[in-house]
């Protein structure tokens, strides 16, 4: 019940910020950003929550706004709402359990909508104006580590199990391969709980997150199971390095999925 607590408390940050909102959601990511940094904002929400539409609806902004800048957003479903009304159709324990090894990093905070850049700082995630400076300076930071992920062989309406290349270059030895499966657009209509009545749109939806132990290997080869047809249209696949002690992401980038040539 500390969980609701804490995100009750959310309600009312949403609405003080609510003025912020409007001035600044036509002038997202607007600056020019140098250097070639990156930014993975991950998003906790859930369906349960009435504090986290305008937080999805800030993250659709950022996914149209884009555009080919090294941003990859990540919007995890947490199932701890779903015992108080309605169970969100996108929920895991896993992306639960995600948040609260977050929250060691920040003073034990865990609540909805809550979004993190990089692994490294936290924001409420509606709070348009702080994720949007937060996100112009993580792509000005110059990074030494980059990640390629490609799929050695890829058929689109054949996908299943689908072996991926991954390389790294920089000095990284203690990164987790971390790769999450995600699901660009989806739509609920919410029958009970605080958002009863309501049809929810949703984008970035992480639907399967997997982990690797590269321990020290700069390139290996990995699995993933892929829902077939996979289309590019509707899915894509987000790959990151990140520290498993200090949370801290390294590098990222998405899968390249390149269908074989005719005739081979």
């Amino acid at each position: 019940m500390k969980l609701v607590k804490l995100s009750a408390v959310c309600v009312v940050l949403v609405l003080l910020l609510s003025a912020t909102t409007l001035i600044n959601q036509h002038t997202l990511l607007s600056s020019k950003a140098a250097g070639n940094g990156f930014a993975v904002l991950e998003l906790f929400t859930s369906e349960g929550c009435s504090s986290c539409p305008p937080a999805d609806e800030l993250l659709a902004r950022i996914q149209k706004q884009a555009g080919n800048k090294p941003i990859y957003l990540l919007a995890y479903h947490v199932d701890y709402w779903d015992r108080l009304g309605w169970k969100d159709s996108f929920s895991k324990p896993e992306y639960s359990k995600r948040q609260y090894t977050y929250s060691r990093q920040f003073a034990g905070q865990v609540y909805t909508p809550q979004l993190i850049i990089n692994g490294n700082k936290e924001f409420v995630g509606s709070d348009e104006s702080a994720i949007n400076d937060a996100l112009t300076s993580a792509l000005k930071i110059q990074t030494s580590t980059s990640l390629v992920f490609q799929a050695q062989t890829f058929q689109t309406q054949y996908a299943g199990n689908t072996r991926f290349n991954y390389q790294v270059t920089g000095e990284d030895n203690i990164s987790q391969l971390v790769v999450a499966l995600v699901q660009k657009q989806g739509m609920s209509k919410v029958e009970r709980g605080e958002n009863k009545g309501r049809t929810l749109s949703h984008v970035q939806i992480v639907r399967a997150l997997y982990n690797f132990d590269r321990k020290t290997e700069k390139e290996g080869i990995v699995t993933l199971n892929l829902p077939a047809p996979f289309y590019t249209k509707d899915w894509e696949i987000i790959a990151m390095l990140q520290n498993p002690k200090t949370g801290v992401i390294h590098a990222a980038t998405r899968a390249i999925l390149t269908p074989p040539m005719k005739g081979t």
